[in-house]
């Protein structure tokens, strides 16, 4: 807290290195709850800069196991790490779809992460008879034989287990909610999920100044990597040295719905927990996904199509968001999606 100066000024930015310093003193576990709540609140209320959050992933990935450094074809997506409450996962279908359209998919995703603790990947695998793994060597070897894998990212960097009293207790999201989005393999090609509001451009310059080449951050519903269906879907691309305006706009795909996808309604979750610690939800975020993956027709599979486009594009497999449509389709009607997930089972088994 020092950092940010003294007295009845507004707190200062901080510089890249003061930043990697603090989180690196916070993920020590030598700072107290209240000084972690009140460093967090602060960045939140100030507005986190880019060199902040650089400083702070840095930190984290010096202290991660990443998988898969240096692998070509390879797009890490990053959903929100607290899940959804009212939509499903979707993100697993895709990145399913995208691997059997050939690309490397790495899903960096985690299970009943506070504030939310909404429906992740995790919660969608266990119903598909496949796993989330904490092991980064194990990530890389589903990759590897299978194209595919979801990876923990406290599995990733373990110090954030401990920070998670502390985000329950706080009961607003932070900039940790970004942070944890960018423990990634360097160099690696990304699709990251964006929240609502001036935050697109910042996202794709940490991705930049992290040593990203290629990436996309989108504005799916809740800050999903998966795009609207009933309008346009708002992002920005890396490529390169520059940065795109991205429009997803599904009618010029043929892919436009009256409807999002949609889950089961239910009442407002208990006090301390969320959509993830509700089985029958979790059921049936994984049943949608299957369904998709089986060839039914419907939102779901609109939504899927063009998210796996964007991780074909993403990757450098498609040059064009219309061409990774394409792949995906084919990929989903061949069969060869539901083929992929014959074979993680078996390596899972």
């Amino acid at each position: 807290m020092r950092s940010f100066g003294t007295g009845s000024k507004p707190p200062r930015n901080l510089s890249r290195e003061e930043a990697a310093q603090a989180f690196t003193a916070i993920l020590s576990g030598s700072e107290s709850d209240a000084t972690v709540a009140s460093f967090l609140v602060t960045l939140r209320w100030k507005g986190v800069t880019t060199e902040e959050l650089m400083g702070m992933a840095m930190s984290a990935r010096a202290q991660s196991r990443i998988p898969c450094m240096g692998m070509s074809g390879l797009v890490t997506v990053a959903p929100p790490q607290d899940g959804h409450d009212t939509i499903p996962p979707l993100e697993v279908a895709a990145g399913i779809v995208a691997a059997a359209a050939g690309a490397r998919v790495l899903i960096v995703s985690d299970r009943c992460v506070p504030p939310r603790r909404g429906l992740t990947a995790a919660n969608v695998l266990e119903g598909l008879g496949l796993s989330m793994t904490w092991d980064s060597t194990e990530a890389e070897d589903w990759i590897t034989k299978a194209g595919f894998a979801t990876v923990s990212v406290a599995g990733l960097c373990p110090p954030l287990l401990s920070l998670r009293k502390v985000r329950g207790d706080m009961l607003v999201r932070t900039p940790l909610s970004t942070l944890e989005k960018l423990i990634a393999p360097p160099g690696s090609a990304m699709l990251i999920g964006a929240q609502r509001g001036p935050v697109l451009g910042a996202a794709v310059e940490v991705l930049k100044g992290l040593g990203h080449r290629r990436g996309v951050a989108l504005q799916g519903p809740e800050g999903s990597v998966v795009p609207f269906v009933t309008k346009r879907t708002r992002g920005i691309e890396l490529d390169g040295n520059h940065l795109v305006s991205v429009t997803v706009e599904p009618a010029d795909f043929g892919l436009e719905d009256a409807a999002e996808p949609e889950l089961p309604l239910f009442g407002p979750a208990e006090d301390g927990q969320g959509s993830s610690d509700n089985p029958v939800l979790c059921q049936a975020a994984s049943d949608l996904v299957l369904k998709v993956l089986e060839g039914e027709h419907g939102p779901a599979r609109k939504a899927t199509l063009l998210s796996a486009a964007l991780m074909l594009k993403a990757c450098g497999r498609c040059m064009t968001i219309a061409e990774g449509v394409d792949a995906a389709t084919s990929a989903l009607e061949s069969g060869a999606a539901l083929e992929r997930v014959a074979r993680l089972r078996s390596l899972i088994a």
